[in-house]
């Protein structure tokens, strides 16, 4: 019971902590393959673990998401980065993205 009750606690505590604003976002894949997009989460979390991702399915596509950038500069640091590992193209969108009050500063994870 004192577990549930500290999972409860949790869940809101960090549900508090996030805040949304307008941002930018890195669209790494749009594919109709599951596997595909499943494998390219995998290779994103293994050469960017600092990059959270967003694997969203949109009938008859996923699309595989990733990071939170409030400046769309620093979008397109990591976009440079990115389109070496995956060549077919990774695109700067406008997203609405998680920011943490905490790491304001930080705000890539």
């Amino acid at each position: 019971m004192l577990i549930r009750k500290q999972a409860e606690i949790n869940e809101v505590t960090t549900r508090e902590s996030r805040k949304f604003a307008r941002g930018f976002r890195l669209l790494v894949i749009n594919t109709n393959k599951r596997d595909e997009a499943i494998n390219a989460k995998a290779k994103l979390y293994q050469y960017f673990p600092e990059l959270k991702s967003y694997l969203l399915y949109q009938s008859p596509y996923y699309k595989l998401k990733a990071g939170n950038f409030r400046e769309r500069k620093d979008a397109e640091t990591y976009q440079k980065k990115l389109s070496a590992f995956f060549p077919r193209g990774v695109f700067v969108m406008n997203d609405i993205i998680e920011v943490r009050p905490d790491k304001e500063q930080d705000v890539s994870q």
